[in-house]
């Protein structure tokens, strides 16, 4: 139902499995991306992994969502030329509610690849797959309102597409058994293809993993 592998300009996005990414290896990324694990995870609504064991289990539901046709996450790496090309970067998610007909965008990045406007290659991709292939009405994006900058990127990227601010939402979602607001970003399938007039993202799909 999902691309196996999306490649844009810079990136190359591969289904996050098991085998993809070892579970220790997702573990340790999360520790070495800031001084503290918190802060990692300071404006996101899950905790840090308190455990390789955590982490494998983190990616057994996303295998599990992925073959329910729930969501579609995967592992990001830097193609040839750019800094750190083929490391692991971090992961993105398309997350489907498949009865209001809309995808939800989420990402996070280690620390040496943020600031590069991966953040919004992704989205254009991620347009594309919700959009032209999967025929989806509406993709949003949310962010807490304290974190100004991943609050830019989603206006950016959104109103490049041709979409707007919703506004802020009030006791949205949980983090740390608190509520916490957030601010929701969304654009049509119709406001997409009036702004878009050329793909900056180029789609490749695969039926199966497979080389290069």
């Amino acid at each position: 139902m999902f691309p196996v592998e999306i490649r844009t300009d810079r990136l190359r996005l591969r289904r996050a499995t098991r085998e993809e990414v070892a579970s220790l290896e997702l573990y340790e990324h999360g520790r070495e991306s800031a001084a503290s694990i918190e802060d990692v995870t300071r404006y996101v609504t899950w905790n840090p992994y308190r455990s390789p064991k955590e982490a494998d289990e983190f990616l057994r539901r996303i295998e599990d969502r992925w073959e329910a046709g729930e969501s579609a996450v995967y592992a990001v790496y830097p193609r040839d030329g750019e800094d750190g090309a083929g490391a692991f970067a971090g992961t993105a998610g398309l997350h489907f509610e498949w009865g209001r007909d809309t995808a939800a965008f989420g990402i996070w990045l280690r620390k040496p690849f943020r600031g590069r406007g991966y953040v919004s290659e992704r989205a254009r991709a991620f347009f594309e797959v919700a959009f032209d292939e999967l025929d989806v009405s509406l993709c949003a994006a949310e962010a807490i309102p304290a974190d100004e900058r991943a609050v830019r990127a989603i206006a950016d990227y959104v109103e490049a597409a041709g979409g707007s601010r919703d506004g802020e939402f009030r006791h949205r979602v949980e983090r740390d058994g608190d509520p916490e607001s957030t601010v929701r970003f969304s654009v049509t399938q119709a406001e997409w293809r009036d702004a878009v007039d050329e793909r900056t993202a180029t789609l490749r799909w695969e039926d199966v993993d497979g080389d290069e």
